[in-house]
């Protein structure tokens, strides 16, 4: 039984893209969007250029906060994150912060690290300690929301500084923090002190992490998935370095397996610039380094089964998007939300197929909002 309800979920979601059955909806025209966050309300997102913009669910509205609208001086914004007080949106001049309460935004600037310790490109807040973890180019720093406490903390592994400049993090249950750099990954238990060494372990390609392969490795995103999680790397090789990042999709399994998916299983290229999942799929957002410019090429979304590993292209033709290039992803239970270098899109997949799993109690859980309305289409 479980192996024809495999198959036919499989056929379901790569049909799905063959065939032009997908609604897609378009928003925030010409704008770069580097972040998405959920806050059971709103829709926050973080854009390159066009300052923050909330979606309403309930109201089917957008609201935008920028140098435009006068709520701050500053419109180029890399991630947001939320709670029932506050949004917190990092920029490379720092963080700022709306009070929700008051409605006004205020800016926090780091005197550790320079310039670059104020370039702010991960954000994430943990619940269960009320902080925020502040992912900057030079440290990592915690928050303490309650107390409005600031914790600078230098992760820095055998004199190289890369493994201090923080790119990803991400929660993993009540008492893990995974957070991902640009030379390897800090494992921390946030049930102890965050300056205690014992609390942390790391990952590299050094020390025996992703199997030892290239000379480092950078990790532009994490997803938790059961037993494994899985990370996002980038692709960064040249002439002289052809193997110092050589990016792909690793899955770890907690212990001292890692399994790389890269253009040798099917990937159309090694980078990799975020990942999503959907039931027992794993979306996985690629782009091609170019050796002798330096440039990186979108090369679009594919497919991953996440327990044969196949590879499968989407065909962005059947969904509108008319770009390769996406930065970031989120599945709300409906639809998946592609911020692109273009603009916003929301492609609906919304069918009792797309939450099924193999696995009992394995249906992600999406934020619920009120009401949805569908907008005209154009």
């Amino acid at each position: 039984m479980n192996r024809i309800l495999f198959v036919i979920i499989s056929v379901f979601i790569t049909s799905f893209f063959i065939y032009p059955q997908a609604e897609t909806e378009f928003f925030l025209e010409n704008s770069k969007v580097y972040d998405i966050c959920p806050d059971g309300q709103y829709l926050w997102v973080a854009t390159y250029g066009n300052g923050i913009f909330r979606y309403s669910y309930e109201t089917d509205t957008w609201a935008n906060y920028s140098s435009k609208t006068k709520s701050f001086d500053n419109d180029f914004f890399y991630c947001v994150a939320a709670n029932e007080q506050y949004i917190w949106a990092g920029s490379s001049e720092g963080l700022f912060t709306y009070d929700r309460k008051k409605n006004t935004w205020s800016k926090k600037r780091f005197p550790q690290g320079g310039e670059w310790g104020n370039w702010i490109r991960s954000l994430c807040y943990d619940k269960v300690n009320h902080a925020l973890w502040i992912g900057r180019f030079k440290y990592l720093t915690k928050l303490d929301v309650g107390k409005q406490t600031y914790t600078d903390i230098d992760r820095t592994q055998d004199n190289d500084p890369k493994t201090n400049n923080f790119i990803k993090l991400k929660l993993d249950g009540d008492s893990l923090l995974w957070c991902g750099t640009e030379a390897g990954l800090h494992k921390y238990n946030r049930r102890l002190n965050c300056q205690a060494p014992e609390a942390w372990e790391f990952f590299s390609t050094k020390t025996g992490g992703f199997n030892g392969e290239g000379e480092a490795v950078t990790i532009s995103d994490i997803l938790l998935e059961g037993n494994y999680i899985w990370f996002a790397t980038d692709e960064f090789v040249t002439p002289e370095k052809p193997k110092f990042n050589t990016g792909g999709v690793w899955r770890f399994n907690r212990k001292s397996k890692w399994d790389r998916i890269s253009k040798q299983n099917g990937l159309p290229a090694n980078g990799v610039y975020c990942i999503e999942k959907t039931a027992n799929f794993l979306w996985a957002s690629v782009y091609q380094f170019d050796k002798k410019d330096k440039k990186e090429f979108g090369k679009g979304l594919v497919l991953i089964n996440r327990f044969t590993g196949k590879v499968t292209p989407v065909d962005l033709n059947q969904t509108k998007v008319t770009t390769s290039t996406v930065y970031k992803m989120y599945f709300d239970g409906t639809g998946m939300w592609l911020g692109t270098n273009i603009g916003l899109y929301k492609v609906n997949i919304a069918n009792p197929l797309s939450t099924w799993s193999l696995k009992k109690q394995e249906v992600q859980q999406p934020v619920k909002p009120k009401v949805i309305k569908k907008k005209k289409k154009k």
